[in-house]
């Protein structure tokens, strides 16, 4: 799948939860709690939680659990592109100019 075929299907399956209309500056809240929630994965997998009541979790369970929040704080960068109406090439295409430009003395 594609960016502009999964941005399209994430945004219409927003649509129909009904999840869609929330206004950006609420979408930025679900974006920073998922944020949160991938920091939250990535210490389980560098250091462990030492949490006596949780049970401690396998390397692969780690990476699934990780592939889920990095999924979710996606979904939600798709959806705030789409908002503004902006195409996820545009975002890919203007960063990597960005990053070229200001670092293209370092070889």
């Amino acid at each position: 799948m594609d960016f502009p075929e999964y941005q399209g299907w994430i945004s219409a399956f927003y649509k129909k939860r009904g999840w869609y209309q929330l206004a950006p500056f609420i979408r930025m809240n679900f974006l920073s709690e998922e944020t949160g929630e991938v920091a939250r994965a990535v210490r389980s997998l560098e250091i462990g939680r030492d949490r006596p009541d949780e049970e401690a979790q396998t390397y692969q369970a780690g990476i699934a659990n990780l592939t889920e929040e990095l999924g979710d704080v996606l979904d939600n960068v798709f959806i705030l592109a789409d908002k503004y109406e902006i195409q996820l090439e545009d975002i890919l295409r203007a960063h990597k100019q960005k990053l070229s430009q200001r670092f293209q003395n370092e070889n």
